[in-house]
């Protein structure tokens, strides 16, 4: 399944996903996996666990000036011994596999370069690419298109929805338009205030739903917030001042 949660900045989206991942603990309740209490997890236990369950992060999270590929193979360190890590040292197999990985994320022809060097929306795919190195079960991905423009934002979703399609990965995003939510996604999750205030299919995620979530009055416009190029276009027909 392929899932989106939404809600306004400081709904607690993102303290949710570091809480499936374990980089925030939990002050109640408990979060499970395939009947597995993750929640109770400890030492390499928790440690195999987050090696699952890949994060993927807004700002990329990359080494800006080591080149593409060697940050792709960083997604294997949990993996590798603290000296060949240390030294950057990879299997050849690995190699092939990372340049794999770029290569069906379309950016391949830049392995060799640093990741400084890429646009914003092809680091993302670098990032990407180094969650799938963990051959993860679940990706958890934190508003991994705000800082994109549109063209690059639809790339990266097109990706991440291949991805679950098939691969058969849960991706769990963090999303901060509707429009990308009912597009992408099967299920959606709204947040307000730290809780759930819904749960349910994009067709239900109806305009009266969102102002709910995002605490709006009818003033509020979902082209306002869309990535759709063309409603972007009309957004700013209708907010532009005659000369």
């Amino acid at each position: 399944m392929m899932i989106g949660i939404i809600g306004r900045s400081g709904a607690g989206k993102s303290t949710l996903l570091r809480m499936l991942n374990r980089l925030t603990d939990h002050t109640s309740g408990r979060v499970t996996f395939e009947g597995r209490d993750v929640t109770a997890l400890r030492g390499a236990d928790k440690r195999g666990w987050q090696a699952e369950c890949a994060m993927i992060f807004q700002q990329f999270n990359l080494v800006p000036r080591m080149d593409v590929v060697s940050n792709v193979l960083h997604g294997t360190l949990n993996k590798r011994s603290t000296l060949a890590s240390l030294f950057n040292l990879f299997p050849s197999g690995d190699i092939h596999r990372a340049i794999d990985i770029l290569d069906r994320l379309g950016i391949a022809e830049h392995a060799p370069k640093r990741a400084e060097a890429l646009s914003g929306g092809q680091q993302q795919r670098v990032a990407i690419a180094r969650a799938l190195m963990q051959d993860p079960k679940i990706i958890l991905a934190d508003e991994p298109i705000a800082s994109l423009d549109p063209m690059n934002a639809q790339i990266v979703m097109d990706a991440l929805r291949r991805i679950h399609e098939e691969d058969g990965r849960t991706v769990i995003a963090n999303l901060h338009t509707l429009d990308t939510a009912r597009r992408y996604c099967d299920r959606v999750i709204g947040m307000l205030h730290g809780r759930i205030v819904f749960d349910g299919t994009p067709e239900q995620l109806t305009t009266g739903v969102a102002r709910d979530i995002y605490g709006a009055d009818a003033s509020f416009s979902e082209e306002a917030t869309s990535t759709e190029i063309g409603a972007l276009t009309r957004t700013a027909r209708a907010t532009s001042i005659p000369a």
